[in-house]
């Protein structure tokens, strides 16, 4: 193992779980923003489907 590899593997290890984390905080969120996405189109679409036909307020 060169000599620079032991010298900074010390600050990699402190940074390498920050990143991971990061990594993966990344893709849930990006996630859970993709699913209320679809989740308010399919309710727009369900609203939409299921509205009365005459949407005139009653006298």
């Amino acid at each position: 193992m060169p000599n620079w590899w032991s010298d900074i593997w010390p600050y990699l290890a402190a940074i390498l779980p920050t990143i991971c984390v990061s990594i993966l905080f990344y893709f849930i969120i990006k996630a859970m923003i993709e699913a209320d996405r679809r989740e308010r189109i399919a309710q727009a679409k369900w609203e939409k489907e299921h509205q009365p036909k005459d949407s005139s307020p009653p006298k």
